[in-house]
């Protein structure tokens, strides 16, 4: 269970808020309603900030998850390098090559015959 703790919005929040708001202030709008916009500004701000405090919380547990695994993980890189590696070719450039040579030497064939 998390507890929520209210915090207060720092100053440089409250601002960009008042700034955002009164940017996108109406002609005919009050200075009460423009407060109220700068509040929801400010709490999406807030919201914001949070969410990316919690994925960088996220990125830090999987970084450090990973770091933890790669000591393990080294040990079976290198037994998987030790593995003996098979090439196999395609038959058909041989085929061609093959058909290849026996038409030229067809060809040599019929014009000295």
């Amino acid at each position: 269970m998390t507890m929520n703790r209210y915090q207060k919005p720092s100053s440089q929040t409250q601002e960009d808020a008042l700034k955002i708001a009164k940017s996108i202030q109406r002609p005919a709008q009050t200075k009460e309603q423009t407060k109220l916009i700068a509040q929801g500004i400010q709490q999406g701000i807030d919201l914001y900030k949070k969410q990316q405090k919690e994925k960088a919380r996220e990125l830090n547990k999987k970084l450090k998850k990973i770091a933890h695994q790669k000591p393990q993980s080294t040990a079976a890189d290198d037994q998987e390098i030790e593995t003996h590696i098979v090439y196999r070719q395609h038959w058909l450039p041989w085929t061609l090559l093959l058909l290849t040579w026996l038409g030229m030497g067809i060809y040599v064939l019929t014009l000295k015959g």
